[in-house]
């Protein structure tokens, strides 16, 4: 998998990082840097973690799924996706919760990266180490924490749900291409 690949998965992912963000700065205008920045550090933190769990997971099962893995990597990245997009037409994610309350915070990291231990799944199923993709999605996550942040506070619902779904169909697409690569090999 090539750089290209793992920064468009990095972004997809963040997509519901940056969405929840979006909704915490909506909920609250006045809410400080710090609690900005604590934010972003949770989500880019527990989007690494639960990638290289869900990689760990994968791996130790490679063996047995081996003939199927692609399938199995399709499907949770098109799952994922499929729910991402769901969501985004609901609309109703991360809204009137305190995000500086620690349970809060931490129950909006583990919701937000949820669809980060599927993909870290998928990349074990298509032997892809896990080191540099997961510090790229906890990277990217962090800034897209940052940013949804600031702009919840500056621009007040205008975008979330639009990036929420385009983060579903760029995974989407890459469990598409996952599966012509393998069928077609």
């Amino acid at each position: 998998m090539n750089p290209i690949e793992i920064t468009l998965i990095a972004v997809g992912l963040a997509m519901d990082c940056f969405a929840v963000s979006v909704a915490c700065g909506i909920g609250s205008p006045a809410m400080a840097q710090k609690i900005a920045a604590r934010i972003a550090v949770f989500f880019g933190g527990f989007q690494f973690l639960m990638s290289v769990i869900g990689w760990s997971a994968g791996y130790g099962l490679r063996p047995v799924i081996e003939g199927v893995d692609h399938w199995i990597a399709f499907g949770l990245l098109a799952a994922v996706g499929a729910k991402m997009i769901y969501e985004s037409m609901r609309g109703e994610e991360g809204r009137n919760l305190d995000p500086a309350k620690f349970a809060v915070l931490i129950a909006l990291s583990v919701a937000t990266s949820i669809d980060a231990l599927a993909v870290g799944v998928s990349l074990s199923l298509i032997d892809v180490p896990i080191l540099m993709p997961a510090c790229v999605i906890g990277a990217v996550s962090f800034m897209a924490g940052m940013v949804g942040v600031a702009l919840g506070k500056r621009f007040r619902h205008i975008f979330e749900r639009k990036l929420e779904a385009i983060g579903g169909l760029i995974l989407v697409g890459i469990g598409v291409k996952i599966l012509i690569e393998h069928l077609s090999a």
